[in-house]
């Protein structure tokens, strides 16, 4: 999908961080402005500003809540980088690496704060809803690194929480922003819910497939720190005897040497687990792309369902 279509939503949205990122300290705010400068693909605000859009709504007035969503991912990107020790993101040293370790939780503190002072009244219940449950599902990640037996279902309500909850919030926020009635409301919400669980199981995928260059991170990183993916779960139920036990064995532990990384990249793929974490993704997909049948046809409507078919098919 070329995003060039979007670039004058983008544009708003680009040129109103760069109004909220400007204050002293200079090296504080430099901090929080180091991820969005980087780049990125601003989906969650254009997820906002096309369902603004898509239930008849004017999109500038959901700008401010657009980059409020764009505020509270870079916050957790932040502080994410520092709980797993990251040093790379978007292709340039994460936040804690470049200014330490203080600075980016302060850099990150502040994006949070200013999510909220941004956010309009009738969103920011919404994103306060979602960036609890960030916290919450953030906690269950780290905590499911200490466990070797996990459910899918365990796994979904960890990424649902961790990261569908903001796409969630971003198609939810703009459809109130933008008057939609009930019905829209809720469908855009499941939407936006949807597509986050693909966007997540997707992104679990690429952590195993992509180029590092293009995912801006070392391929194979969720495997050296021992991160329970789906693609994990499914390699565990589908293999026994010795490959089992060694691959429970080194997803139990951090700093996995490359033989290791190699071996369970192998029984991944080997073992089905990644054709059928593929299959899971589409599944969620197409629950997205159901939410919308009722929505009026539009530009906007297009658009969303566009966004779906990059989330799957994106390579980065």
């Amino acid at each position: 999908m070329d995003f060039k279509i979007f670039s004058e939503r983008i544009g708003k949205v680009n040129n109103r961080i760069d109004e909220i990122l400007v204050g002293k300290p200079e090296t504080l705010y430099g901090a929080a402005r180091h991820l969005s400068s980087a780049g990125g693909k601003r989906i969650r605000p254009l997820l906002c500003l096309l369902s603004c859009e898509s239930v008849g709504g004017n999109p500038d007035n959901a700008i401010d809540t657009a980059v409020s969503m764009e505020l509270i991912h870079t916050f957790t990107l932040i502080h994410d980088d520092i709980m797993d020790n990251d040093e790379l993101r978007r292709g340039i040293p994460s936040v804690h690496v470049k200014f330490g370790e203080s600075t980016a939780i302060l850099a990150g503190d502040l994006l949070f704060s200013k999510a909220f002072e941004l956010c309009g009244e009738r969103a920011v219940k919404i994103l306060a809803r979602a960036s609890s449950e960030i916290c919450e599902g953030q906690e269950m990640d780290m905590s499911f690194e200490k466990i070797n037996s996990l459910s899918e279902n365990e796994y979904l309500e960890m990424i649902i929480k961790k990261t569908a909850k903001l796409f969630e919030a971003s198609t939810w926020s703009g459809a109130v922003v933008g008057n939609g009635s009930n019905e829209e409301i809720e469908n855009l919400a499941n939407f936006g819910l949807n597509m986050g669980i693909a966007f997540q199981i997707q992104d679990d995928i690429l952590d195993l497939t992509a180029e590092e260059k293009k995912l801006g991170k070392p391929v194979g990183s969720d495997v050296i720190e021992g991160k329970k993916t789906l693609i994990a779960i499914k390699a565990i139920n589908n293999t026994d005897g010795t490959d089992r036990d060694k691959l429970i064995e080194i997803l139990m532990k951090k700093n996995n040497t490359i033989e290791e990384i190699e071996f369970v990249l192998n029984l991944f793929r080997d073992s089905g687990a990644l054709e059928q974490s593929r299959k899971t993704a589409d599944e969620f997909i197409a629950k997205a792309k159901n939410s919308l049948k009722n929505l009026v046809e539009s530009d906007a409507k297009k658009h969303l369902l566009d966004i779906t078919d990059f989330v799957i098919d994106r390579n980065k």
